[in-house]
């Protein structure tokens, strides 16, 4: 059940902006970033105390499916304070289904604690988080958990991370051994050593560094400087003049190494057995930066389309981005969004920007996971959450009325994969239009569609997980049974060649009759480029007034297929002649011209089915590779590598979506259960032929 607290008296800032930190928990599926969270709450006072994943105990893991699962499904939000700063934090979600959640993330922070798994090195979902990270230019600190577990190797991760993430690694700390477990650290900055004791949840006790790691800790920490010193000119300057280098130097040093995205701090440590969590948390505060330490974030003024600056100062004119949005049962619709300037307080009038619309900001709410603690208002650099703001959804800009701005939206991927669905009873028929608004509404990568010619709702996301999660969502939450076809493919369209044609639609049935009349081009576009109108007209050949009909109209026929009724993707549409009449012409008209001239453009520019192709990783042990592989042969797959690793072997491959269904019981039958896969979407390619003509046979036979 939520809980909620009021404080309804205006409050001077709690925390400086300097002594604030906007952080991420990504990684990997199972890499343990949950439980590294909770250790987190737990040692910040936060919570009293620490949850467990097997457990379903966990305060981030708040949902009914999450606790089910034993995964971290959608982000959850928190804060907690520690050494006098405040660190609000999100837990992402490692399956690749719901990647969207940490994209939406990595947009409003500032920074990342990426957890890899000490055991499995960087892994496929690592490699996609981290480029996510790459792309928002968030620095990061490296947490190597579960170094309690048989085979965890500090090295063997930071030499992964230098190949497969092209990164600069630099280590502060080192593990110590007793008889093979893992029972200390040594911290390279500091020269200070640590033990732990057999006991799960133990204090840490400080040690003099053992006699046998001497050189070692030595020798690594002779490598940090040299790495740091290779970024930081106060480090060079005393490296290269042999000077003793202090503590705060080197720190210090290593903060703007890392703030710069040159260099990334590891650390280690154990997350079950919390063990090193304190010293990450230690190395958020010295290393990650504050919103201060950010370049000020960069929009567009509608008015003017000149560049605009939001800086992260209190007295600045009201900037946020809206980044996730919720249906709570208690609440109802609650927005979760970043303050990157000025502050706002309870019941004031805001704009926004994007839908060019003014509403007001209802009641402010401090984050911790399910849990609300009302407050009066927000400051810069804060992440909080509000209710009464109707029109506002994912991406959008809220802005003073007097300073307007739009903020670069979040860009999210396409789905791939969909199912139809439909309402077991008639009465759940209004509510299940409802509920699948508010949980499209939720998660941008989902969609739900209605196609005309099968009277099916379809409803599209990122992967079987995904919309297994929303159907029982469906039921749970909004009390709706529905029916669920098996998953489909979601194919597109596109077209391989220039090609001109002229639409006319003409209709003359007594009285005011109807006349459009124009002639397009389509040219195909590269891969992801979307959809582009050029309006060519010139001397008035057609109205300007008609000219948004005919790209209407243009868009509706791409909408509804050349060949099979999947949408036409990467198209540039070009207007470039017709004609119109003084009394007959219309918008409905040139609209129903403009699709008639893309229909038969269509068929003469040699259109092609697209198919989503997945990047697969599979795991398996070495005597079975040729059985695995064998497998993906059949399936159309493409092998780009296969890396030897330690008795396994890891087959880096292209698939169609289309032969990913049922994989996964395949490959168990196959490796008795001892083989493991990740997928991701990479790319749409052209169906083979003999494949695209069955299912454009299937297409005319409907």
């Amino acid at each position: 059940m939520v809980k909620t607290s009021s404080e309804v008296k205006t409050m001077p800032r709690e925390v400086q902006l300097q002594h604030i930190r906007n952080i991420g928990i990504i990684a990997h599926i199972d890499a343990g970033k949950t439980t590294v969270t909770e250790d987190v709450l737990h040692h910040s006072g936060r919570t009293h105390r620490i949850g467990r994943v097997d457990d379903g105990t966990t305060e981030m893991d708040w949902m009914d499916q999450e606790r089910e699962r034993g995964i971290t499904i959608t982000s959850a939000a928190t804060s907690c304070d520690w050494q006098g700063h405040r660190i609000n934090i999100i837990d992402t979600p490692g399956h690749v289904d719901f990647t969207a959640e940490v994209e939406r993330s990595l947009r409003v922070l500032d920074g990342g604690v990426v957890v890899f798994d000490g055991v499995a090195g960087v892994e496929s979902q690592s490699e996609m988080v981290w480029r996510q990270a790459d792309r928002y230019r968030a620095p990061r600190i490296c947490f190597v958990n579960k170094m309690d577990r048989t085979g965890a190797s500090l090295t063997f991760t930071v030499d992964m991370m230098r190949k497969r993430l092209h990164t600069n690694p630099a280590l502060v700390q080192l593990p110590i051994w007793d008889n093979q477990s893992f029972a200390g650290i040594i911290d390279l900055v500091k020269q200070e050593a640590w033990a732990f004791s057999d006991a799960a949840n133990s204090e840490l006790r400080k040690i003099s560094i053992p006699e046998e790691y001497m050189e070692s800790a030595n020798q690594y920490r002779h490598e940090l400087i040299e790495t740091v010193a290779e970024y930081d000119d106060e480090v060079m300057l005393a490296y290269v003049n042999d000077s003793d280098i202090d503590v705060d130097t080197l720190k210090r040093g290593l903060r703007r190494a890392t703030v710069a995205n040159k260099v990334v701090p590891v650390l280690c440590g154990s997350g079950l057995k919390d063990m090193g969590v304190q010293m990450m948390l230690d190395a958020v505060v010295d290393y990650l930066p504050s919103p201060l330490d950010m370049p000020p974030m960069q929009g567009i003024n509608p008015k003017t389309n000149s560049e605009e600056f939001c800086y992260p100062d209190d007295d600045a004119s009201f900037t946020v981005l809206a980044f996730k949005t919720v249906t709570d049962p208690f609440v109802g619709r609650l927005v979760y969004f970043r303050v990157y300037s000025g502050m706002i307080k309870s019941g004031e009038q805001v704009y926004n920007a994007t839908k060019e619309k003014k509403e007001r900001m209802g009641r402010l709410y401090r984050v911790h996971a399910d849990e609300r603690k009302e407050i009066s208002e927000v400051h810069s650099g804060s992440i909080a959450a509000a209710v009464g703001l109707k029109s506002t959804s994912t991406g959008d800009t809220i802005c003073s009325l007097d300073k307007s701005i739009i903020l670069e939206a979040i860009k999210f991927p396409e789905p791939v994969i969909s199912v139809a669905i439909e309402p077991k009873a008639r009465l759940d028929q209004d509510r299940i239009v409802e509920a699948l608004t508010k949980l499209a509404e939720e998660d941008p990568t989902f969609r739900v569609d209605y196609n005309r010619e099968t009277g099916q709702t379809l409803i599209s996301g990122m992967g079987e997980l995904q919309l297994e999660v929303i159907v029982t969502r469906l039921l749970r939450e909004f009390k709706v049974n529905a029916r669920v076809s098996k998953p489909q493919v979601a194919y597109k369209e596109a077209i391989t060649a220039k090609a001109k044609a002229e639409g006319r639609f003409i209709r003359q049935s007594g009285g005011r009759g109807q006349y459009g009349h124009v002639w397009m081009e389509l040219e195909p576009l590269e891969r992801g480029k979307g959809f582009e109108f050029d309006n060519q007209i010139q001397g008035g050949l057609i109205p300007k007034d008609f000219v948004p009909a005919v790209e209407a109209g243009v868009k509706e026929a791409l909408g509804q297929g050349l060949i099979a009724e999947y949408p036409v993707v990467d198209v540039k549409a070009a207007l470039f002649d017709g004609s119109y009449h003084e009394v007959d012409s219309s918008e409905a008209a040139f609209k129903m011209a403009g699709a008639i001239a893309t229909r038969e453009c269509g068929r003469k520019a040699h259109p092609v089915l697209l198919e989503p192709i997945m990047k697969v990783e599979v795991t398996t042990p070495q005597e079975l590779l040729s059985d695995v592989i064998g497998d993906l042969n059949s399936r159309r797959g493409h092998i780009d590598n296969v890396e030897p690793r330690e008795g396994t072997s890891i087959i880096q491959c292209r698939l169609p979506l289309a032969e990913t269904f049922g994989y996964a019981t395949d490959l168990r039958s196959i490796t008795q259960g001892r083989a493991s896969f990740f997928m991701e979407f990479d790319h749409y390619a052209p169906v083979p032929k003999e494949v695209a003509q069955a299912i454009t046979s299937k297409y005319g036979q409907r």
